[in-house]
């Protein structure tokens, strides 16, 4: 039988910080416990950090005890679910119920004041993609959720959107050399002020992904990130665009925090489910409280994070410009999977979460996607209290990617893309257009949210194989 090996970095992924604790949890569990699985071993010590007074007169395990902060021995109460609380929903006939259940559970914790479900809410890990939900004091990693940031960026540029037909060979390439998704890398590398922060020097798990996230720059993630060049169409003259009525050939990316956001995700959310100890469909919603230690390291971390993202697109937007030899004559971002610290219209403060939604404050830009074949929107924000500010953040899944495989083929998709007269380089099947809801619809259904001020229509697209 294989004997059991532990590491250091195995224990502190269980939210352990003392080298002391670290040190004698690994030598008891291996001496003692050397048969048992590498799963079996951190369960156990999950059981010990939970209700250390359960094992503090055991002959092996209440040295483990001993070494624990005093106030970590002591049983935290288990927080009670409580009442659903009112919360509105937008669209609610276009909604899941994996997604409808998932909210009503989050809007029990205790915790969380306020909740808003977009219309282009599905099921997600956690909070539901598409809900938002505003907290006094506590930050809720899975309610910003895995690609932490993942933003929306445009370019638009001077140059005939007529050359996207007249040189579409060469715009695939310049879209194929200057784009990477997935595991493939840049290997030229420059210097940026994201991979400096003091967050690497202040935090060793921050230390721990620094090379990841160095590797990934510049890149674009799997599943719905994507690239794309087609027309923009202004609908009508705004100064917030600063653009005349027309249509304007342009660049749109989607993409996030990579595995570097991933793994911020995992490790605080694993510290707060270690600190909060909640029901078990309630588990993955753990909260960190924000003034203290763990929710000041997690605030950190998810502010880099994106700034991180931010910086990806700003390195495949110059790559792209500097290939097509044009300046861009105008750009629009935005992001969601993230957590702002805000106001109610009648000054109280909240941390608002926004996973997979926009935010849509009075006069603030958005841009919300549909799919490989179907028109984005830039909008601008109405204000809406209702809606915690918030708008959809794309047209949303209607079938899981799963489904998507089973239900669809390759051929199917190509032939469907051919009538939208869109290129797609990579992309799979779970991508497909008919997995998604309709955006036309998603809009309508958030009307009061927001304002369209232009139209993006795709025509050649590039996302991860």
């Amino acid at each position: 039988m294989k004997k059991l090996n532990l590491s250091g970095k195995d224990i502190k992924r269980l939210g352990i910080k003392d080298e002391q604790v670290i040190r004698i949890a690994k030598k008891t569990l291996m001496e003692h416990y050397k048969n048992l699985s590498k799963k079996d071993a951190l369960s156990l010590l999950k059981k010990i950090l939970h209700h250390p007074s359960k094992f503090a007169n055991h002959p092996e395990l209440g040295k483990i005890v001993s070494e624990l902060p005093r106030n970590s021995q002591q049983k935290e109460k288990e927080p009670e679910l409580q009442h659903i609380k009112p919360y509105n929903i937008f669209g609610k006939e276009y909604i899941e119920k994996g997604a409808l259940d998932q909210m009503e559970t989050a809007m029990r914790l205790p915790v969380i004041t306020h909740g808003a479900l977009m219309p282009d809410a599905h099921q997600g890990y956690g909070l539901p993609i598409g809900g938002v939900v505003a907290t006094k004091n506590e930050v809720i990693p899975y309610g910003v959720g895995m690609d932490i940031g993942c933003r929306m960026a445009m370019s638009v540029f001077s140059i005939s959107p007529e050359k996207i037909n007249q040189d579409s060979k060469k715009l695939m390439r310049i879209l194929n050399q200057n784009t990477r998704f997935g595991r493939a890398e840049f290997k030229e590398k420059k210097d940026y002020e994201v991979m400096d922060s003091e967050v690497f020097k202040d935090y060793p798990f921050m230390k721990s992904i620094q090379k990841k996230a160095y590797d990934q720059l510049g890149t674009s993630g799997h599943g719905n990130h994507f690239v794309d060049i087609g027309i923009l169409e202004i609908l009508e003259k705004h100064h917030k665009l600063n653009l005349a009525p027309g249509k304007y050939f342009a660049i749109l990316s989607h993409s996030g925090s990579r595995g570097a956001g991933a793994e911020i995700a995992r490790h605080y959310t694993q510290i707060a489910k270690n600190k909060c100890s909640l029901p078990k469909g309630a588990k993955p919603l753990a909260w960190l409280e924000m003034d203290k230690e763990e929710g000041i390291e997690y605030w950190a971390a998810m502010n880099w994070a994106g700034k991180y993202s931010e910086t990806n697109h700003r390195i495949i937007h110059s790559k792209l410009a500097t290939a097509l030899g044009e300046e861009p004559i105008i750009k629009i971002e935005n992001h969601h999977n993230f957590a702002w610290k805000e106001k109610s219209a009648s000054g109280d403060e909240y941390i608002v979460h926004r996973k997979g939604a926009t935010p849509a404050r009075e006069g603030v830009l958005g841009i919300i996607p549909g799919s490989m074949a179907s028109p984005a929107y830039i909008v601008i924000g109405k204000g809406n209290e209702d809606s915690l500010y918030s708008a959809a953040h794309g047209a949303g899944r209607k079938l899981s990617r799963g489904e998507a495989k089973r239900r669809f083929t390759k051929k199917e998709l190509h032939e469907y893309l051919n009538t939208k007269n869109v290129v797609l380089i990579g992309g799979g099947i779970d991508e497909s257009p008919l997995a998604y809801k309709d955006i036309n619809k998603v809009m309508q259904l958030q009307s009061e949210m927001v304002d369209k001020l232009a139209i993006f229509h795709p025509l050649i697209v590039k996302m991860g194989s």
